[in-house]
C-alpha cells in the first residue's frame, strides 16, 4: 500500500464519490455472487461495503477469496454510487460502496467459535461474558460502551460546571471505608489493607483543600450475592462538596443527574434509538422522605413496608412508575434513612437523629445515587465511630482534616454501570461492564468443587 495515502474512515465514504480512497478495518461479514466477492468493512465510525471484481483488479480478488470475518485489512479502491434501489438507508455509508482496487491482509482471524454476523449476538449471558475479548466487538455490544463514555463525559462536564476540581484516590486503603465486613483484605507487604469500598473518605479530606471535588474511581464490595444489579467490582462517579446544607446538595444531586444524562441524550441519540429507548422524562423530580415514599407505596401498590428501614427492590420500581405517571420524571429523590443503617460519617438531622440528613436518587426503577451531608464536627465524628464498635485509631488521617478545620460537606456517588444498565434497557448490569468481577468469575468463571458450588448457590439465593 502506497504509504503516502491517508486513511479516512468508513463513515465519511460519501463525501470522497468517484476518488480514490484508503480505508482499513475488520471484515465483518463476507458475501460471494456469481464472480463478484462483497464484504463489509468494519471500523470504528461504522461499516461500508466493498466489491472485488476480478476485471477491476485481479490480484485483490484473488487475495479477497481468502477472507473470512475479523480479518484485519487495508484496501485501496474508488468510490461509487449505489444504484438508488440497492441504498442501504441503515449505514451512513449506504449511499455509496467502494471497488476494491488493492487488498492487504494485515491479521488473519481463525473461525469464529459463534455467528457473529447478525444483528443481535442471541447468546446466553455467561458466555457472553466467556467470549468477551470476542462479543465486545459485535455491533448490538459496543455501542453500550460508546454511551457508557458519553454518560463519564456528561458528568465531567457539569462537575466543572460547578467548580468542581478533578482528583485520583488510592483504591488501597489502610481501613475500611464503611467499617463493614463486605471487604476484599489485601496483603500488602505483610501488612493489613483493604481494597476501597468508595472514595469516600479521600475526597472529604480534600475538601479544605479544593472546596468542590470529584472523581471517577473503582470500588470493591466483597457482597456474597449474585444479582442483576449487584458488581464486586464498580465505576463510582463522585462529588463532595464544601460550605453547603442539605438543600443546597439536593439541588446539586439532580442537577447533576438531569445534566449528565442529558448530554448523553444530545450526543448519543442514534445509538439510543438501536436500543428502543424512549427519551427520558425531564419532569420536576419528586423528593420525598423514606417515611413518604413508603406510605405511597402502601396506599397505590398495597404493600405495607412502613416499618422496613430502606426500600425494597420492587419499592424502587414502583415509586419510579408513580414518579413517572404523577410528576412526568424518571427520576425520584428519597431522603432521610435510618441514621443507623448509614455509614459513620452521615449527618443525623438534628430535629430527629433518628432519621439522617441523607438521600438516594432512583433512575427508571434503580438507586443509582447514594449520598449525605457528613458530620463536620470532629468530636462528633469520633464518636459515631465508636459507637459503631470501629476504632478511631484506624481513621487516624481522616479524622486530622476534621480536627483542623472542616466546614459543612456533604457530596454523593453515581454508580456508572447502573446508569448504563437503566438507559439502555439491559437486563442484567454484567452487560454494563467492560469485564465484570463478581462471585463467579474474574475474567474467566471460576471452576468449583461439589461442595463449593453447593456453598456458592445457597449464598447465591
Amino acid at each position: 500500500m502506497p504509504s503516502s495515502t491517508k486513511r479516512i474512515l468508513a463513515k465519511y465514504t460519501p463525501q470522497y464519490i468517484e476518488k480514490e480512497v484508503l480505508i482499513e478495518g475488520f471484515v465483518q461479514a463476507r458475501r460471494d455472487h456469481g464472480k463478484l466477492v462483497f464484504i463489509d468493512l468494519r471500523d470504528h465510525s461504522g461499516l461500508v461495503q466493498v466489491v472485488f471484481n476480478p476485471q477491476v483488479s485481479e490480484k485483490a480478488y484473488e487475495i479477497a477469496s481468502e477472507l473470512r470475518p475479523e480479518f484485519a485489512v487495508s484496501i485501496i479502491g474508488k468510490v461509487n454510487k449505489r444504484p438508488e434501489r440497492l441504498i442501504n438507508p441503515k449505514l451512513e455509508s449506504g449511499t455509496v460502496e467502494l471497488e476494491a482496487l488493492e487488498l492487504e491482509i494485515l491479521s488473519k482471524a481463525e473461525t469464529l467459535p459463534f455467528d457473529m454476523g447478525g444483528e443481535v449476538l442471541s447468546l446466553e449471558l455467561p458466555t457472553l461474558l466467556d467470549f468477551r475479548a470476542l462479543t465486545l466487538r459485535h455491533g448490538s455490544v459496543k455501542p453500550i460502551f460508546i454511551v457508557q463514555a458519553s454518560i463519564l463525559e456528561g458528568f465531567r462536564n457539569i462537575c466543572q460546571k460547578l467548580d468542581c476540581v478533578e482528583i485520583v484516590v488510592p483504591t488501597i486503603a489502610a481501613s475500611a471505608t464503611e467499617g463493614g465486613a463486605e471487604v476484599f483484605k489485601v496483603n500488602y507487604y505483610d501488612h493489613k489493607a483493604f481494597m476501597t469500598q468508595s472514595p469516600q473518605l479521600y475526597k472529604q479530606m480534600l475538601v479544605p483543600v479544593l472546596e468542590r471535588v470529584f472523581t471517577i474511581a473503582h470500588a470493591y464490595r466483597a457482597e456474597p450475592s449474585v444479582t442483576t444489579r449487584h458488581l464486586s467490582e464498580t465505576t463510582q462517579m463522585d462529588c463532595e462538596f464544601g460550605f453547603v446544607n442539605f438543600e443546597n446538595l439536593l439541588d446539586l444531586l439532580e442537577i447533576s443527574a438531569v445534566e449528565m444524562l442529558k448530554h448523553v441524550e444530545k450526543n448519543c441519540k442514534a445509538l439510543l434509538k438501536e436500543f428502543k429507548m424512549e427519551p427520558i422524562a425531564f419532569g420536576k423530580i419528586p423528593r420525598l422522605t423514606l417515611r413518604e415514599a413508603q406510605e405511597i407505596i402502601f396506599k397505590e401498590y398495597k404493600r405495607d413496608n412502613r416499618s422496613e428501614k430502606d426500600l425494597t427492590p420492587q419499592d424502587e420500581v414502583d415509586l419510579s412508575k408513580w414518579a413517572l405517571k404523577k410528576h412526568n420524571s424518571d427520576f425520584v429523590t428519597v431522603t432521610h434513612f435510618p441514621t443507623s443503617k448509614r455509614a459513620f460519617y452521615t449527618m443525623p438531622d438534628p430535629k430527629n437523629p433518628e432519621y439522617s440528613l441523607s438521600y438516594d436518587l432512583l433512575f427508571k426503577g434503580v438507586e443509582i445515587l447514594s449520598g449525605s451531608q457528613r458530620i463536620n464536627d470532629h468530636d462528633k465524628l469520633v464518636s459515631a465511630i465508636k459507637e459503631r464498635g470501629m476504632n478511631p485509631a484506624d481513621y487516624k488521617m481522616f479524622l486530622m482534616a476534621f480536627k483542623y478545620g472542616m466546614p459543612p460537606e456533604g457530596g454523593f456517588s453515581f454508580g456508572l454501570e447502573r446508569i448504563t444498565m437503566k438507559l439502555l434497557g439491559l437486563n442484567n448490569i454484567r452487560e454494563a461492564s467492560l469485564f465484570p468481577r463478581d462471585m463467579e468469575r474474574v475474567d474467566e468463571r471460576f471452576s468449583r468443587s461439589e461442595e463449593k458450588e453447593k456453598v456458592f448457590q445457597k449464598k447465591k439465593d
